[in-house]
């Protein structure tokens, strides 16, 4: 039978690692008492810098139950980082499969069977994929319909409504780990492996407990990281847009050149030019922040710096 490493990034998540742990473990004992994942898989929670009493429950849960193992990162480093460490030590430790799920057990940990079989069948690959959105805001909901049309019309493969609720096989986390830029954006490297895959369709859940630490900031944050990592598009649309600016000033220059020469005064010239400048100004502000956005991922990318320290694990002696 395959081992699963079944891996969970938390951050401040007293409130709900508890409760979570026991649906979580319910669902362990099923995949393995179906004959779908062998005794040996292990349930990884991994501690991204933590500041509550995160830590101390997950030594609590590995101390109760053998399957379980924490890694403590020695700080905070975001959630693609987390899932990162978790995916390492899985590799490290030859697990056959993983699978990465927050704790929160928004997404649905019942359909985890279902990507097993998908597994078993042959797929590196399965994607948990959202049905609908309707536990998420109107803003939130449009927001993300919106970045997924914009993704796509940058040539950035990704897979719609799929976060990092997925299923990896050994050898596609192997590929993943091959990646090694620091701007992380999961969800844009894993289409890119091209191995067989599949997808798993559910409805995400309503936040049972705690709040969630995935905030309006890290969300553009991450949003940033996937159009600037994946395409360069948005340079040479600076570019285009430099083009255009300039035919239309041009046209903006003549067209009120003709009205003065008409002897028609509409306003005084002072006020086209103020706002030409206006609007130029702005225009090379906006694209001297996208190339600076550029700029400043090729310098953190160039310092090669590791992307976490493993502080300890609960396997520790």
């Amino acid at each position: 039978m395959k081992t699963l490493y079944w891996i969970f990034p938390c951050y401040n998540e007293e409130e709900c690692l508890n409760p979570s742990a026991e649906k979580i473990f319910a669902s362990y004992e099923k995949l393995v008492s179906d004959g779908l994942i062998s005794k040996d898989s292990k349930v990884v929670f991994v501690d991204d810098g933590s500041k509550d009493k995160t830590w101390s429950i997950i030594e609590e849960l590995a101390r109760k139950s053998k399957f379980v193992v924490g890694v403590k990162l020695s700080r905070n480093k975001g959630h693609q980082y987390a899932v990162e460490a978790g995916l390492a030590y899985a590799y490290e430790k030859k697990a056959d499969f993983t699978i990465t799920m927050d704790v929160d057990l928004q997404d649905d940990i019942n359909v985890t069977g279902e990507m097993v079989q998908k597994y078993l069948e042959g797929n590196d690959v399965v994607y948990g994929v959202r049905k609908k959105r309707k536990t998420d805001s109107f803003f939130k909901r449009k927001t993300a319909r919106s970045y997924y049309k914009f993704m796509k019309k940058l040539g950035v493969e990704i897979v719609e409504d799929s976060a990092d609720f997925r299923l990896l096989s050994y050898r596609a986390v192997g590929a993943l780990l091959s990646y090694q830029e620091s701007n992380l954006f999961l969800r844009g490297i894993v289409p890119q492996i091209g191995y067989p895959s599949a997808k798993v369709e559910y409805d995400r859940l309503a936040r049972q407990q705690g709040e969630t630490h995935y905030k309006l900031s890290k969300m553009l944050l991450l949003a940033s990281d996937g159009m600037t990592s994946f395409s360069s598009k948005p340079l040479t649309a600076i570019g285009k847009f430099g083009i255009f600016v300039i035919v239309l000033s041009c046209l903006f220059a003549l067209t009120i050149g003709i009205i003065h020469l008409c002897g028609v005064y509409l306003f005084s010239i002072f006020y086209y030019l103020f706002a030409f400048i206006a609007f130029n100004t702005g225009i090379i502000l906006c694209a001297l922040g996208v190339i600076g956005l550029y700029v400043g991922k090729i310098n953190i990318e160039s310092k090669k710096r590791p992307h976490y320290f493993i502080e300890k694990t609960t396997e520790d002696k």
